[in-house]
This record gives C-alpha cells, sequence and structure tokens, in this order.
C-alpha cells in the first residue's frame, strides 16, 4: 500500500527535485499533489486528503506555519514534515507545539527524509494494524449507515486515541471523501468534527468535575498533547479558553 504526501515548496526547481527524491526512494509514500503556495497547498489538502504535508517554512500567500494551523484545525490527524534553510530553523522548531514529525534543513539530506518517511511509515502500518479487527474487507460489504454507526461506536470508545481516518478508508478500499460522505450522511458533521465535539465534550466535565486537574492533564486525557493546541481548540468550539470555562463552572 502506498501513502500519500503533498510536497508544498516555492522553489520549482527544489520542488521537483524533492518530489524526485521521495519518488526513488524504496518506501510507501506516492507524491500525488505539488504546490508553490500555502494556499495551493491548502487547497489540495482539503481536495485530496492526504496522508502527508512537506512544507517549506517560507511560503508565498500563506507561510508553513499557518498552513499548518489551519490544516491542523480541520484535519487533527495530518501528519507533517517542515523544510526550512538554515536561517529559519530555529523558528521552524519553535513550533513544536504543532505536533510535526520532523524539521529538516536545506539542503535536505536523503538519508535524514528517508529516515523520516520510514518513521512515519511504520507509524502507519501501527495503527493500521490495530484498525484492522474493526474496519476491514468485511466491514466493508456492510451497508453505509451501519459503517457509519460503526464509526461513530469507535470515536466514542476511542476519543483520546490518535484517530487516522485515511488509514481507517483505506482498511475497507474506500477514499477518505467516500468515508466522510456516508458518515455525514448519517450524522450531518464530518468524523474529524465529531472526534473534536467528543473530545471538547469530555473536557467540559472534566472542567466542572474534577477542579483538580490542570488544563494539560485534560488535555492530554482527551488525546491533545500540546496545552496550546488545546486551549485554541476548546476556545474555537466554546467561545472560552479552558481556565475562562473552568472559573465560569
Amino acid at each position: 500500500m502506498k501513502y500519500t504526501a503533498i510536497v508544498a515548496e516555492d522553489e520549482e526547481l527544489l520542488l521537483h527535485g524533492l518530489v524526485k527524491k521521495i519518488e526513488s526512494m524504496n518506501v510507501n509514500f506516492k507524491v500525488i499533489g505539488e504546490a508553490q503556495t500555502g494556499l495551493q497547498a491548502y487547497e489540495l489538502v482539503k481536495e485530496l486528503s492526504p496522508d502527508l504535508v512537506i512544507t517549506d517554512i517560507r511560503m508565498p500567500e500563506m507561510d508553513g506555519i499557518t498552513l499548518l494551523k489551519k490544516i491542523r484545525e480541520k484535519y487533527p490527524a495530518m501528519n507533517f514534515i517542515i523544510t526550512s534553510g538554515y536561517s529559519d530553523f530555529e523558528y521552524a522548531k519553535s513550533a513544536i507545539h504543532l505536533q510535526v514529525s520532523e524539521y529538516l534543513l536545506k539542503p535536505i539530506d536523503p538519508d535524514e527524509l528517508r529516515d523520516a518517511l520510514i518513521k512515519l511509515q511504520n507509524k502507519f502500518e501501527l495503527q493500521q494494524s490495530s484498525f484492522n479487527d474493526i474496519f476491514n474487507s468485511c466491514t466493508a460489504h456492510n451497508t453505509p449507515s451501519q459503517i457509519a454507526s460503526l464509526l461513530k461506536d469507535y470515536l466514542i470508545q476511542n476519543y483520546n486515541q490518535d484517530v487516522n481516518f485515511n488509514l481507517i478508508a483505506n482498511n475497507m478500499s474506500y477514499s477518505p471523501g467516500y468515508l466522510t460522505k456516508i458518515f455525514y450522511a448519517c450524522y450531518d458533521c464530518s468524523p474529524s468534527k465529531y472526534l473534536i465535539s467528543l473530545r471538547i465534550q469530555r473536557a467540559q466535565y472534566l472542567l466542572s468535575h474534577h477542579p483538580d486537574l490542570t488544563i494539560r492533564q485534560i488535555g492530554e486525557s482527551i488525546g491533545y498533547s500540546d496545552q496550546g493546541y488545546f486551549s485554541r481548540i476548546f476556545k474555537k468550539q466554546t467561545g472560552l479558553s479552558p481556565l475562562e470555562y473552568k472559573d465560569r463552572v
């Protein structure tokens, strides 16, 4: 199986060179989209739902950090590799709260790139094996509403885990878009939004009933390892920061 990637780099020669490096490596990644601006990359992500986004930190129209923030809000489980020149490397590393898989310094060392891709490949394979018992070729023979219900039950039981909808869809030979479509038809929201809703509801309960827990502890317990990211998601969903919500209740 091939995992999918979108590569974003504003310099055309570097973009094509990076794509060729990936295609020449013995790894299970296929580049399905190329972008020379952050905005182009964002549109490709929405259209193609890749497993991985590789982006330069400096991009026209939308820089790499902003791109990652926007993608993370819509696709919480998306994986990223950031590339940057020496002068921007510390800035790139400061974005660790975005849960970037790897930071690669330009000019990109092929061995470092290959190691980063293999590490992600191993991660995906472990995740996929955890879905096999529930989402597989046999499951795909169920009706769309049955599959949507199964996914809903799975999210309720595993809301605090790293859920990769691309891999779940692949296990049933579905496209991520089709999985989203059948879930939306039943529950009037995407699987990723439903997952966020479950997490925020649980966070609200913990903030209300367990004042002894810290904001970090609550975020980690519902699947957000970074406190800053958890706070931003919580405020976007409720209009209040976790601390404000805790004080109010």
